[in-house]
Formats: structure tokens, C-alpha cells, sequence
């Protein structure tokens, strides 16, 4: 079985929850990484006794980020492998309490920053003739519920570029994967009033860890194995 020892990952959000379950994994596992997130002093925490992780605090609606997280990869480690695009924010509620500027920052967050990462991302594996892009979607990509549409949407849209994507590079060995977690206990709901789990009636979410073990299988497949979509959600989660 294949193995990420020595490859050059780059994960984005990496300060807290999925990002930094996935980044602690990858790093315990071998592999060389760039993360980046806006907190430095929590990605400097995760780097602390690691030879192979290097560190690069930012905020992803920067349009010179991306390509600087790759090439920041290419200087300490030689190339860059994968790319977890991960970062993201999460806003619900109803039509009348939903604050729609702040609606209007999720999309650019999830949609407008996640883009221009994977097509810069792209862009460099196709040069390379190789890599794995793996965007963090949501069960929400796949499915809708009530005051959580505008979220979904933000997740359809990753879906959406990613099976263009996945179509457009497949030919020349370069592989994307969507993840598309169920309720996950992370920063992401720390504004909700009421939290989901709570309210879908979820006693046992997902840990960060757990998503982190998801991308970590779907990292190391064989070359000639690709996995598109890989769904992981509670137990007891029926949507």
C-alpha cells in the first residue's frame, strides 16, 4: 500500500479541527507539509518538534496566498504532492435571522477562495504530470436542509468544480477527491445558537480525527486507484 512518507502535502484551515487533525496525522505519518491558516500562534503549536512541517499564516481570500503555499512547498521540500483545501466558515438560519453579510463572506470564503486554491492547484499537477487535489465538501453538498441553504450551496459548488475537474485531469494521472463530511465537532458551529447536534439529535458526531483518517485512506490508494467522492457521517446521521 502506497504510503504519504515523504510527500509534500499542503493543507489550508489547518489551525483548528479537520485541518489540524489532517496536518497532526500527515506529519506523524511522514509526510513533509505546508499549513496555513490566519491563527499562526495554533499552526506554530502543530509545527512545534517537526522537521517537516513548514508554516505560512495567511488569509485565503488573498489571492497571492495559494501560489505562494505551493511554491513555499517546492523551496523546503522539492514539489508539492496534494493539497487539502479545507478552509472554510459556516452561516445558518432562518430568512428572517440570517445575517446576509455575512452570508455574502461564506460564499467568498467557500466558493471564491476555495476556486482560485484548486485551480492553482491544478494547475501545478498538471505541469508536474501528477498530484491529488482533495477539497473538503460536506454531506450538505449531496443534500439540503432547512436554514442551511445558503452552506449548501457554497458545498454544491465544490462538488460541481471538483467532478469537472476530476474529468478534466484524470488523463494525464492527477486525481481529485471530494470528502464530504456529516456533522463533525469543530469550530465551524461556535456562532450557532443552538448547536446541530443538539438539533439533529446526534449524540455521537464526528470527531475532526475521524475526517483525518478519511483523507489520510484516500491519500495513500494505489496510483491506479481514485476515489472521486468519499462520504463519512455519523453513525446515527439519517440525512
Amino acid at each position: 500500500m502506497p504510503s504519504v512518507q515523504n510527500r509534500t502535502v499542503v493543507v489550508t484551515g489547518a489551525s483548528s479541527g479537520i485541518g489540524a487533525a489532517t496536518a497532526s496525522l500527515l506529519a506523524r505519518r511522514g509526510a513533509n507539509l505546508v499549513i496555513t491558516a490566519r491563527r499562526r500562534d495554533r499552526l506554530e503549536a502543530i509545527a512545534r518538534g517537526l522537521s517537516n512541517v513548514a508554516v505560512a499564516a495567511g488569509d485565503m481570500m488573498d489571492p497571492a496566498l495559494p501560489q505562494a503555499l505551493i511554491d513555499l512547498a517546492v523551496e523546503n521540500f522539492g514539489s508539492c504532492d496534494a493539497l487539502v483545501n479545507n478552509a472554510g466558515m459556516m452561516t445558518a438560519g432562518t430568512v428572517e435571522a440570517i445575517e446576509i453579510d455575512t452570508v455574502c463572506r461564506m460564499v467568498r470564503v467557500n466558493v471564491e477562495a476555495a476556486f482560485r486554491t484548486a485551480y492553482i492547484a491544478a494547475r501545478y499537477f498538471k505541469k508536474q504530470g501528477h498530484g491529488h487535489l482533495v477539497n473538503i465538501s460536506s454531506v450538505l453538498g449531496t443534500k439540503i436542509r432547512p436554514t442551511a441553504g445558503a452552506y449548501a450551496g457554497t458545498k454544491h459548488a465544490i462538488e460541481a468544480l471538483s467532478e469537472d475537474l476530476r474529468m478534466e485531469l484524470a488523463p494525464i494521472g492527477v486525481k481529485v477527491t471530494c470528502i464530504q463530511p456529516g456533522l463533525v465537532m469543530t469550530e465551524l458551529h461556535r456562532h450557532f445558537a443552538v448547536h446541530p447536534k443538539d438539533s439533529l439529535d446526534i449524540d455521537a458526531p464526528l470527531s475532526p480525527d475521524d475526517v483525518a483518517q478519511t483523507i489520510l485512506f484516500v491519500l495513500e490508494q494505489p496510483e491506479h486507484v481514485s476515489i472521486p467522492r468519499l462520504m463519512v457521517v455519523p453513525s446515527r446521521q439519517s440525512i
